[in-house]
């Protein structure tokens, strides 16, 4: 019986350090920087910036809005995989801090993160040993 996950086995290629810019979203951003340089697997490994306004949806799928004019991004981790059609996909978790002080955490709604100032990205690419494992799903 399956669980759903699945095993791969792979090594680490290129590191890639960039920007997203202001006011874009920063899911949108990873992924026009994973297509940019050719990447269709990759981890985020490090970043630093902020967000105008952040939305995160929680563990138990409700959304929840953090209004800047600065919410800073305390931590941030996910991965970048290619859709059936090549596209990058981005799933991006991360903890958020308010101006106030308050503290949210949750995974960063496609399309409702524009980034403050700038936003500092780490990248490690992915490279599958297997390109039949995953095919579809994030083949390379």
């Amino acid at each position: 019986m399956s669980d759903g996950s699945e095993i791969e086995t792979g090594t680490t290629g290129r590191i890639v350090y960039a920007r997203v810019r202001p006011n874009e979203d920063l899911v949108h951003g990873i992924e026009k920087i994973c297509l940019r340089e050719g990447i269709a697997r990759c981890f985020i490994r490090g970043s630093l910036g902020s967000l105008n306004d952040a939305c995160v949806s929680l563990s138990d799928e409700t959304v929840q809005v953090l209004r800047g004019p600065a919410v800073e991004v305390v931590g941030l981790s996910g991965e970048v995989r290619s859709d059936a059609d090549g596209n990058p996909v981005a799933s991006v978790t991360g903890v958020l801090a308010e101006p106030s002080g308050r503290i949210c955490g949750g995974r960063f709604v496609r399309g409702q993160n524009p980034v403050c100032v700038t936003f500092e990205i780490v990248l490690e690419e992915w490279l599958v040993s297997d390109p039949a494992i995953g095919q579809g799903a994030a083949g390379t």
